[in-house]
């Protein structure tokens, strides 16, 4: 594979992946989608119970918003992809042991940032040395 293609897959899903954090921060602020109807009884209480804490779903959305907006330009890419990776952490385990149905999806957006983040691993790796 060359390497311009490589760019153009890596501008791609990261346009993919851009879309699904602004969309997910988006909608804890605007509140334009309803949760869906068929979600479980504990899946339930859990959200619930992120929502009584008052200040953590807004920080959950600014940092979707922020990382979506980040992993779009270039050059803050890789800063985009630490702002989102713990976030990332906690769907993937909320769908692992919560609700089984979304972790389709959950495995797609972990793939492509793990991807992400491997192709930007000279800028992340000084971070933990």
């Amino acid at each position: 594979m060359t390497e311009q293609m490589k760019k153009k897959i890596e501008w791609g899903l990261c346009i993919l992946l851009a879309l699904l954090y602004l969309n997910a921060g988006l909608n804890k602020v605007f509140m334009y989608m309803p949760p869906p109807a068929d979600l479980p009884e504990p899946m339930v209480k859990l959200m619930e119970a992120f929502n009584t804490i008052g200040w953590l779903m807004p920080l959950v959305a600014f940092a979707e918003i922020v990382g979506g907006i980040l992993i779009l330009i270039p050059r803050f890419r890789a800063l985009g992809m630490l702002v989102l990776f713990p976030i990332l952490v906690g769907i993937f385990l909320t769908h692992l042991i919560q609700f089984p149905a979304g972790l389709p999806i959950a495995i797609a957006m972990l793939g492509i940032q793990g991807w992400v983040m491997i192709n930007h691993k000279e800028k992340l790796l000084p971070l933990i040395r």
